[in-house]
Order: C-alpha cells, then sequence, then structure tokens
C-alpha cells in the first residue's frame, strides 16, 4: 500500500479484508497492522527494520493504547538502536530481564524485611526450644528436666501431692512469662522486675530460673541467628544481681544418736518399698535420683557390687555392703514373686493377668507410677520424721549424713568422696589414687557396721567369696 500519514482517521478507516501494514509517511518505519478478527479489527503499531541484511519486525504496541506520536517516538528509539548495532528485540528482552530481576530483588528484599520483623516479634519461646535442641545431648537428666520445668505452660490439674492453688492446677514455670516476649525485649529491666516478683512467691525456683536464663542468653549470644536480637547485659547488670535470691546452705544431718529412732521409725513404715530405700540412700550416701534409678541388671549379688548412674561421671560403681544387699535381696524375692490369681478393687474380686505379668527391671518399682520407679520417697520420709519427733530432714540430707557419720569411722576421706561420687579436689586424688573394689568395700562395710551399731542394730556376717574346699 502507498504510505500514508498516519492520523487517527485513517487508523480508524483501514479495514483491509486480509492482514496489512499500513506505512507512516513521516516516520518510514512505522506502520498500522491490521489483522481481521470476524466483524472487528486487531490492529497494533509496528517498527520494521534492517540490521546487518535481516529484517527486524518489532511490536510496539495496541492503537488504542499508544498514540501516533508515542508509537513514532518509539520507532525512533529502536531505528537508534539499529543505527549502534543493536538488535532492538536483544535490547528489549534486556531491559524485561533487567526489570524482572530488579522487581524480584524488590521483593525479596520485602520478603527479608518481612521476615526479620517476624523474628524480632517471634517469642524467645522459639530460641528456648533450639537452645534444648542443641544442648540436650550434652547434658544429664536432671538439667533436662530442669530447664523443662522452668518453662512448662502450667493450667494442668495437680495430680500428686496438695492442691496448693486456688483452682488445682500447676503454676507456669517461671521462665515461661519472658519466653513469651520477644527476645529482643528481654533486658536488665524487665529480667530485675520478673525476679523481684518470683523471688517473693518461690525464691529457690526463681534462682534456679535465673542461672538457667543466663546460661540461655550466653548461648544466644554465640549465635549468628540470635545475636541480633539478645540484651548480653540482661543479667549481669548489678541492678539485677541484688535481686537474686541468696542461696543458703543447708546443714540437715542426721546425729549419732538420733539414728536408732530415725531406724525404728523408718523400718516400721507400712510401704516396704520406702523403708528400704530411705535405708539404702543413707547407706551408700547416694544422690536421690542415681538411687531411684538403679536397675536391676546394675546389681551384682555375686561380687558385691553396684553400678550407679552418676550425675557427673557416667557411671560409678560402689560396694554393695552387707545390709543393703539384705535390703535388696528382699526386694528382689517381692519382685520376682507372681501377683495372687485374684486381688480385691473397690470391695470387688477381680482376676488378675498373670500372663501378661513379668518382673519389673527398677529395684525400687512403684506399679502405680507412669515411669514404673519410685517417684516420691519423700512422703514416706516425712512420715518416719514426723511418728520420730525428729526435726526435718531432706532426703540430700541423708546423703549429707553419710558423708558426716564416715568421720567417725576415720576414714580416709578420698574413700568417702569415691563412694559419694564426688569429684577429687586434690592432685593426688586426681592422677594418683585408683583405689580398688576390694578396698572400698573394707571401708564401707566398716561404716555400715558403725552406721547400724549405733542404731543398735546388727549388721549380717559378709560371705567370703573365693575357693573353698569340697570333700
Amino acid at each position: 500500500m502507498p504510505r500514508q500519514r498516519l492520523t487517527n482517521p485513517r487508523i480508524d478507516a483501514f479495514k483491509p479484508k486480509t492482514e496489512s501494514i499500513l506505512w507512516d509517511e513521516d516516520m518510514p518505519r512505522l506502520g498500522v497492522r491490521a489483522r481481521p478478527s470476524g466483524a472487528k479489527w486487531s490492529k497494533s503499531f509496528l517498527f520494521k527494520g534492517t540490521l546487518d541484511y535481516q529484517n527486524i519486525r518489532v511490536t510496539i504496541g495496541s492503537t488504542d493504547a499508544w498514540t501516533i506520536e508515542a508509537a513514532r517516538d518509539e520507532a525512533r528509539k529502536f531505528q537508534r538502536w539499529i543505527d549502534e548495532g543493536r538488535d532492538p528485540r536483544d535490547v528489549l528482552r534486556e531491559m524485561e530481564e533487567a526489570r524482572a530481576a530488579e522487581e524480584a530483588a524488590a521483593n525479596a528484599a520485602q520478603e527479608a524485611t518481612k521476615r526479620e520483623a517476624e523474628r524480632n516479634q517471634a517469642p524467645a519461646m522459639d530460641a528456648w526450644r533450639a537452645y534444648l535442641d542443641a544442648r540436650r545431648p550434652k547434658w544429664g537428666e536432671l538439667t533436662i528436666r530442669d530447664h523443662e520445668r522452668v518453662s512448662k505452660e502450667g493450667g494442668k490439674p495437680i495430680t500428686r501431692g496438695r492442691k496448693t492453688t486456688e483452682d488445682g492446677m500447676t503454676q507456669p514455670g517461671a521462665l515461661r512469662p519472658l519466653l513469651l516476649l520477644p527476645l529482643a525485649q528481654i533486658d536488665a529491666g524487665r529480667v530485675r522486675a520478673w525476679l523481684t516478683d518470683e523471688a517473693a512467691k518461690r525464691p529457690t525456683h526463681a534462682a534456679l530460673a535465673f542461672r538457667l536464663l543466663r546460661g540461655f542468653l550466653n548461648w544466644c549470644a554465640d549465635r549468628p541467628e540470635y545475636s541480633d536480637q539478645v540484651q548480653p547485659n540482661a543479667c549481669a547488670s548489678k541492678a539485677v544481681r541484688e535481686e537474686l535470691p541468696k542461696r543458703a546452705a543447708k546443714d540437715d544431718c542426721l546425729q549419732r544418736e538420733q539414728l536408732p529412732l530415725w531406724f525404728e521409725h523408718v523400718r516400721a513404715l507400712h510401704n516396704p518399698m520406702h523403708a528400704a530405700y530411705l535405708q539404702a540412700l543413707l547407706l551408700t550416701g547416694a544422690r536421690r535420683e542415681e538411687l531411684t534409678g538403679l536397675r536391676w541388671e546394675d546389681v551384682d549379688f555375686q561380687w558385691k557390687s553396684l553400678s550407679i548412674r552418676d550425675k557427673v561421671e557416667g557411671v560409678r560403681t560402689i560396694p554393695l555392703t552387707p545390709y543393703v544387699a539384705g535390703l535388696l535381696r528382699g526386694l528382689k524375692a517381692r519382685n520376682d514373686t507372681p501377683p495372687p490369681e485374684y486381688r480385691i478393687l473397690h470391695g470387688k474380686r477381680i482376676k488378675n493377668d498373670l500372663d501378661a505379668w513379668e518382673p519389673s527391671p527398677w529395684v525400687f518399682a512403684s506399679p502405680t507410677a507412669a515411669s514404673g520407679r519410685l517417684q516420691e520417697p519423700r512422703i514416706g520420709h516425712n512420715k518416719a520424721l514426723t511418728a520420730a519427733g525428729l526435726p526435718d530432714l531432706t532426703l540430700h540430707g541423708l546423703r549429707r549424713s553419710f558423708g558426716t557419720l564416715a568421720e567417725w569411722v576415720e576414714v580416709p576421706a578420698g574413700i568417702v568422696a569415691q563412694i559419694m561420687g564426688h569429684k577429687p579436689s586434690a592432685i593426688a586424688e586426681k592422677h594418683y589414687r585408683r583405689r580398688p573394689l576390694d578396698l572400698l568395700r573394707q571401708w564401707h562395710t566398716k561404716i555400715e557396721g558403725w552406721i547400724l551399731a549405733e542404731a543398735g542394730i546388727v549388721q549380717p556376717v559378709e560371705e567370703q567369696a573365693g575357693l573353698r574346699v569340697v570333700a
């Protein structure tokens, strides 16, 4: 078709029967392409150029969206690119890729900003869970339990002991209010206010929670994902330390003259498991959980030894003294005896499932406990102390009593420390003392014999292992 100066009326009147192009007279590289589509026509501005003897066509846009002058400017720009030796199609593609990359970068930055804001507003409980998961392999059972206890949610029915709360529900852990805040908001002021409130209600628990919080914040300060949020001085300021409850060392201990009354009323307890446990706790000097976690596989009656899972050393082996061995043999006999065929429950005669019965693996077993072992021996101990008229004595006080009463027998301090599982306190003890079990048994038996003698109990005669003549 002959070239004509493009005008809106001419473009509107351009209605060919087949696809055609109306070229502009003012801008020879610009044209309008019309394509019939039923009773209508699809019209768009088109640029045509030549680069390296090859024809180049680029669609500029619809005539409804572009003005004629704007289309001419776009065609001139394309021609300048060709004059520079650049293909307009490549330039447009590069520009589109750059625009898409810029948009993607902007979206990524916006998403990163959003995530950072969410991270800064996330409760410290998320970091606390990550802390527990990271440190769990390096901690003992007691440490793990302490961390879970100070951060527990609470609000569950109290199933053991007296219901000391108004609604009969468990209280949240001491650290729970702080851990529900964003990590960046746990600063010295908040820690001080929290510690003041908690110390007034439960000072011992608050002191424990504070130490665990300090360890948690120190861990966060060393982690790149949390170091920019944590307040490093949250637990270090003098004002916070002044609110920390002072730790008073306990000194509860059985005296020599109290031994007869204590043994008399402990042995008279209705629950033989409690009675055996409390006596073994005093006569071994073990920690509370070390003894409740004792399994029958840890008891060697033949070679007279106990393998105790030490919270410090892992496992320590101590002698099985004659009286304690007798207590455990009694428990072993009870443990290995199947229950009767029938039992009375709420006045009804119920048949026991003897086929499903099997002995408990725990030395101090408890069929009513979820763990299968003794959980709360303090109940029986407090009953015995009340009946005997003795002052309050904790279970750890029995461990302290063992170490104190051993001095009456003039046992070397290193012997007592090794039996109780204390770390060596001197270079000689740490590097130059490797006491065999027989040497420990000799002194341990003397300690047990002296304590029993003071209580008015005859120590069983220990059978001597070794060769004997057979007629």
